[in-house]
């Protein structure tokens, strides 16, 4: 991996020099992992005018097993507890001869941002954008990898889960027992607070799930994602609880499906983010849900759960083959309940088999 992540860091430094600066503060979590690997919480990452370096709060982590980061890189370590691993990399970026540094001011404070200056106020600062993001959008299959790997481990939990009996259980409960059953199939963690939602709760977008119980004939959503190795997918499905379903269930399941269907169908290199949402988004206007929709249709995944592309309908910008993205349309009707059917795909070009699903839990409405 440590060609990858050098590979990383000469892109960036490519793109550092040609907005003029000859060096860069690296401070965002996710951004310091894709360039440096596993590093201490709170390290940042000195992307430097004669040498790069990981500055970091305290000791690397030397147990057997433990993620780390890019040996090729030199570690720095603060001298004492308290100081902060930013303002010691702009005063090291000075000690290099460097006259700008290029910072992610989307990540610092107003505060950190002064103290940067302060330390070595011959530095000239700049703002260095979401120039990281941009170059982590498009995956390497070693990331694709996670991905997959992360997608099984989800798709477990949840088949585990339909196996078992659910009436009566709270939204909590099942929520916990689900993130239980991601860790002990091999994941880091939940790549995001698991979210089932029951009865008049399902459908809702990013519901947090509470005390009510599960009850026959209620419709259940249930979104969850694993980490793997700091990559995070995603997945949601709904089915009915205990009986048949309801004739307004099948009509507005079938409604959901379709539109995911064709969010999905249209997962091309060189597809408009806002034609992607726009494929979903149609099937349901047509049958008179534009309103309460929900914002976007999907959105990007990696070492964050939510990154870019985003597919909305103001979204601008093209598909690139190697992006791995959701495709989440959902139907809240309140009071009734709603339908929200999630999926983790990578777009691929047609040549290769077109979008690849990550996410293979049956998407049929099953009775629970």
């Amino acid at each position: 991996m440590s060609d990858v992540y050098a590979a990383r860091r000469t892109r960036l430094r490519e793109r550092c020099h040609a907005a003029g600066s000859q060096s860069a503060v690296i401070s965002h979590p996710a951004n310091v992992r894709y360039l440096a690997g596993a590093a201490p919480t709170g390290s940042v990452l000195l992307l430097g005018r004669r040498e790069d370096l990981l500055v970091c709060p305290g000791p690397l982590d030397d147990r057997p097993g433990e993620a780390r980061p890019d040996e090729a890189l030199r570690p720095h370590l603060l001298a004492g507890p308290g100081g902060d691993p930013a303002v010691a990399a702009a005063g090291l970026a000075a000690g290099q001869d460097a006259d700008t540094l290029a910072v992610e001011e989307h990540h610092l404070t107003v505060a950190r941002h002064r103290a940067l200056a302060s330390v070595a106020p011959a530095l000239r600062l700049t703002d260095l954008g979401s120039t990281v993001e941009q170059l982590r959008v498009v995956k390497d299959e070693e990331e694709i990898s996670c991905l997959r790997i992360g997608a099984e481990i989800a798709d477990q939990a949840l088949g585990e889960l339909l196996e078992s009996i659910l009436v009566g259980r709270t939204e909590r409960h099942l929520a916990l027992e689900l993130e239980r059953r991601l860790v002990d199939h091999g994941a880091d963690g939940p790549a995001f607070p698991t979210s089932v939602a029951t009865g008049p709760n399902s459908g809702r977008r990013g519901h947090r799930p509470t005390d009510r119980r599960v009850e026959e004939g209620d419709f259940l959503t249930v979104c969850l994602g694993a980490a793997y190795r700091g990559y995070r997918c995603e997945i949601g499905r709904t089915f009915v609880i205990g009986t048949s379903p309801a004739d307004w269930q099948i009509d507005l399941y079938d409604l959901v499906f379709a539109a995911q269907r064709a969010g999905r169908e249209s997962l091309v290199p060189g597809a408009a983010h806002r034609d992607v949402d726009r494929a979903a988004r149609q099937v349901l206007d047509s049958a008179g849900y534009a309103e309460g929709l929900q914002p976007l249709t999907g959105h990007g995944v990696g070492l964050e759960i939510d990154e870019d592309p985003q597919l909305a309908p103001s979204a601008m910008g093209k598909l690139d083959a190697c992006v791995p993205v959701t495709v989440e349309p959902g139907v809240h009707l309140p009071g009734r309940g709603g339908v929200r059917i999630d999926d983790t795909l990578v777009v691929r070009p047609e040549a290769d088999g077109g979008p690849e699903l990550l996410t293979i839990t049956t998407k049929e409405l099953l009775a629970l």
